[in-house]
């Protein structure tokens, strides 16, 4: 499996943010709500949507963007991330380590928004997002035959992998093996009408 590198840290990030502590659901329908209102018209025919432009979000506020789903948690760290968008565009020339501290250093990017980051843009194939929702249970089932898993022993799991710990995940994933669920699903909440 030959994994790209954008070199597009804020196209990554953009999404990365909006799925923060959310469904993907929920996450894809902001992030569209979002683009339909401040995104331009790509090129050509098929009338697609390019993200928000980070000099447009600049000029944005939390009041702008909770209306499309966006609670002030997520929207500030994405008008943040727009300020610094120039900054974060660097760290597809750094090393990793120096890339990473970087990122992190951005108040509200931790490990699971960082790692999505470096897998995308500075295509690191060992980059894992830490303190996934699914992806410990996913590694643990896929690997141990263990239907719960944290972080450490998704780790633990991984380490034989290591280099390529990022190809595994997608793999697994694409493979659609998923950890047995149980209990109710999450409800969508809708934050626009608070």
């Amino acid at each position: 499996m030959r994994l790209g590198r954008t070199g597009r840290v804020y196209e990554a990030l953009f999404p990365a943010v909006l799925g923060q502590k959310v469904t993907t659901r929920e996450a894809n329908s902001s992030g569209a709500r979002l683009i339909r209102k401040y995104g331009e018209a790509a090129p050509g025919p098929c009338g697609l949507m390019l993200m928000p432009d980070p000099d447009l979000m600049r000029t944005l506020s939390y009041w702008d963007l909770h209306p499309l789903g966006v609670e002030r948690k997520r929207a500030e760290i994405l008008l943040e991330i727009a300020r610094r968008s120039r900054r974060l565009e660097e760290i597809v020339d750094m090393e990793k380590p120096e890339a990473f501290a970087r990122l992190t250093a951005v108040r509200g990017i931790g490990p699971w928004t960082a790692g999505h980051v470096m897998g995308i843009a500075w295509g690191d194939a060992d980059a894992i997002p830490g303190g996934d929702f699914h992806l410990p249970n996913t590694v643990s089932w896929a690997l141990a035959g263990e239907d719960r898993g944290s972080d450490d022993r998704m780790l633990e799991l991984l380490e034989p992998y290591r280099g390529h710990r990022r190809r595994v995940m997608l793999l697994l994933a694409g493979a659609g093996i998923g950890a047995p669920k149980y209990g109710p699903k999450y409800e969508i909440r809708s934050i626009d009408r608070i």
